[in-house]
């Protein structure tokens, strides 16, 4: 299936560019979502009338992802843990916690988005990485303590 990508997709292309994709990853994904049209005469005009707003548009949602960025990256996230020996957790860190911590600090963020090498499984300073557009990542450290028993 031949397209016309109408926004960056990671691993395919830039905003415009003609790409050959599989049946289904095109008319179950990349239509459905209005990231891409087909390939055909029309839709190329179409597209070129629209090619100036479209990458004004994806210039603006890269400048927004980048200050997004910024303030992410200043986070500093703190946990307190129960722990086995004083250094490692019981059960990790996962995605999906690192979300709810994220957003009570007013981001809006989706389990999707969050990169982690591995679950956090110790205590100490680690650091995950927070993709907020193909093109912009946004690393916050997140400080996990061990729950003090009295």
């Amino acid at each position: 299936m031949d397209l016309i990508l109408l926004e960056r997709v990671e691993g395919l292309g830039n905003v415009g560019d003609e790409v050959k994709v599989r049946d289904g990853y095109g008319r179950n994904f990349l239509l459905p979502q209005n990231k891409a049209v087909p390939a055909d005469k029309s839709n190329r005009k179409i597209f070129e009338r629209r090619r100036a707003q479209l990458e004004e548009q994806q210039r603006a949602l890269l400048e927004a992802a980048q200050a997004k960025a910024e303030k992410m990256s200043s986070l500093n996230l703190e946990v307190v843990r129960a722990t086995s020996d004083g250094k490692h957790l019981y059960g990790s860190i996962g995605a999906n916690e690192l979300v709810e911590l994220i957003n009570a600090e007013g981001f809006d963020v989706a389990r999707r988005d969050i990169l982690q090498d591995a679950p956090i499984k110790e205590v100490g300073e680690q650091e995950f990485r927070v993709r907020l557009h193909p093109d912009v990542m946004a690393t916050i450290k997140i400080i996990v303590k061990a729950e003090q028993l009295d």
